[in-house]
């Protein structure tokens, strides 16, 4: 029964909001143009799922409905980029931010260049990236790695630097090699932070695709939000926003659970 009260904790904020906005709807303090109803995002949302047709769920089964639909389609062109561009990124921030961590020679050589790429958002990236790599996935997919690079490499490369040096003067006296200290102190030792940057990071990848589809590719939801725009569908527009907001809540569930998996001996200390 706790998990239900927890659950409905989490539903109230957003059931109240939609009670409001329903409430400002029916009043007709808004127009439609400007903010459609919950009901009539709802119904887009349906046809979103399942273009061409109205939303009559009696009409075939749940599973014909959803996997016909175009927001499967765009949702699952957004998820492949952020994956792809995230797993560059990743493999390109963790083991230079691993060395960068463990040898204060090379974190001073390299920070100051890092530190002034850091703060330039990959959105600014945009022009150059359709410069270098044209339009459709490759751009799109340079700019998420780049959103997801910066956050991966500084917590990684705070995790390394700050391990105890207790645990390090404590293994080198039992004798054990740079290589097992590393793989056996190092890397447990900075491990939340390295998972603290990869929650980030994919978070930040989320947000760049969106942005990057709305330039560079013609599907994905950033596609499918612009284009609505250009044809003042404002119920597809919200109806599109939700679904990120749904689908970046499934992902960051999916990361916190597997923190916790990951990390419970952490939490034992």
């Amino acid at each position: 029964m706790q998990w239900l009260r927890k659950i409905a904790r989490g539903l109230a904020a957003p059931a109240l909001l939609l009670v409001i906005w329903q409430g400002v709807c029916e009043a007709g303090w808004v127009t439609p143009q400007a903010l459609p109803s919950p009901y009539a995002v709802g119904l887009k949302w349906m046809e979103y799922l399942l273009p061409g047709q109205a939303y009559d769920p009696a009409s075939q089964s749940w599973l014909m409905w959803v996997l016909s639909g175009e927001l499967l389609r765009d949702a699952g062109g957004s998820l492949w980029r952020v994956i792809i561009g995230f797993l560059v990124g990743f493999v390109l921030a963790l083991p230079l931010g691993l060395l960068m961590g463990a040898n204060a020679r090379l974190r001073e050589f390299a920070n100051p260049l890092i530190q002034v790429l850091r703060p330039i958002p990959p959105i600014a990236y945009i022009p150059l990236a359709i410069l270098w790599f044209g339009l459709g996935n490759p751009p799109a997919i340079f700019l998420i790695a780049l959103g997801a690079f910066f956050p991966v490499l500084m917590n990684t490369i705070a995790g390394v630097s700050q391990v105890d040096s207790i645990y390090l003067r404590a293994a080198r006296n039992l004798g054990a090699s740079h290589s097992r200290i590393f793989m056996s102190v190092i890397l447990p030792a900075a491990m939340p932070f390295i998972l603290s940057g990869v929650r980030i990071g994919i978070g930040t990848s989320f947000l760049v695709v969106i942005v990057a589809e709305m330039i560079a590719v013609n599907n994905g939801l950033g596609y499918r939000i612009l284009e609505a725009r250009e044809y003042f569908w404002t119920d597809k527009i919200i109806a599109g926003m939700l679904s990120i907001g749904l689908i970046g809540l499934a992902i960051d569930l999916a990361m916190d659970r597997l923190n916790r998996h990951l990390l419970r001996w952490h939490r034992g200390m």
